[in-house]
């Protein structure tokens, strides 16, 4: 007689002898096949695991430094940032969704270099996965030098800007060293680009009230050289990309047809700052600059 599969000899089918039969046999291949999927590495965690893979965490931005990281001279600012002015049209912003990621918005208007470096860097650890910092123009007094060259003749700034080139080679290096060992301790597996300044002027005439002079115009651009060089070589000797601004802003400096800088402004703290269009050009600079910037070298 042909037996039906799964069925016992003398054994009813739907019986209660059968039913307590199939419920054995199922136990046992249930054990058995259990064990073997364990042998092969395949426990009901891992299958569930590989079927549904974990989604990366996204990545995280903390964006450092001074006014022009914030983006004071956009004229537009969250509340809540108060004396900071951080605007949502600053370079940090539009990169942060450019990237994907999570912003930590630390950058403060008039924030020098020791500011930066004991107020801003508590959000970094080490899941941070991009950094940038713009420092350096607040500890060279350049508000200061603007303010002076731009008073009327017969006063000169000579004596500020002398003041200022001799900071920025002999005292300002020590600072951004500090400053960018610190970052470093902070989010020691960030991508770090440190953002450099533009030069301001053309050497064109373009404000009746704040008149400077073709010679301060450029001295006044030579120590914005002198800045960026500076705070690219220290940027470099740790590690760090550098965001050079001067080519990018070369042809839209103070009085030219579009300007990405503000010329004297009311309120007076809007002036001499990046606009929106300015902000928008960093942004086309910096997000490059922070996808390529080196990773921190392996102890």
């Amino acid at each position: 007689m042909r037996r039906r599969l799964g069925s016992q000899p003398g054994v009813r089918p739907g019986s209660r002898l059968g039913s307590r039969l199939g419920s054995r046999l199922g136990s046992r291949l249930g054990s058995r096949l259990g064990r073997v999927l364990l042998v092969l590495g395949f426990g009901a965690g891992s299958l569930l695991a590989t079927g549904l893979p974990a989604r990366a965490a996204a990545p995280t931005y903390t964006a450092l430094g001074d006014s022009y990281t914030s983006g004071l001279g956009t004229r537009t600012y969250y509340g809540s940032s108060g004396a900071c002015r951080r605007s949502p049209y600053s370079y940090p912003v539009l990169n942060a969704a450019r990237l994907g990621a999570k912003l930590t918005f630390a950058a403060c208007a008039g924030a020098t270099v020791a500011d930066v470096q004991k107020r801003q860097l508590a959000g970094l650890n080490a899941r941070t996965t991009y950094v940038t910092v713009s420092a350096g123009g607040n500890d060279a007094g350049f508000a200061d030098v603007l303010l002076s060259c731009g008073l009327p003749w017969p006063i000169s700034c000579g004596h500020e800007l002398d003041q200022a080139t001799t900071f920025i080679k002999k005292t300002l290096p020590g600072r951004l060293d500090r400053l960018y060992s610190a970052i470093r301790k902070g989010a020691p597996n960030a991508r770090v680009a440190v953002v450099g300044y533009p030069r301001l002027f053309n050497g064109e005439q373009c404000n009746l009230v704040a008149r400077f002079s073709p010679g301060e115009q450029a001295r006044l651009n030579a120590a914005a050289d002198l800045l960026a060089v500076t705070i690219r070589k220290r940027a470099l000797a740790h590690g760090f990309g550098f965001v050079d601004a001067r080519p990018a802003f070369a042809s839209h400096l103070v009085c030219a047809d579009t300007e990405w800088l503000n010329g004297l402004s009311n309120p007076i703290n809007e002036s001499y700052h990046p606009n929106r269009r300015g902000q928008a050009g960093y942004a086309i600079i910096v997000e490059p600059a922070l996808r390529k910037a080196p990773l921190p070298k392996l102890l």
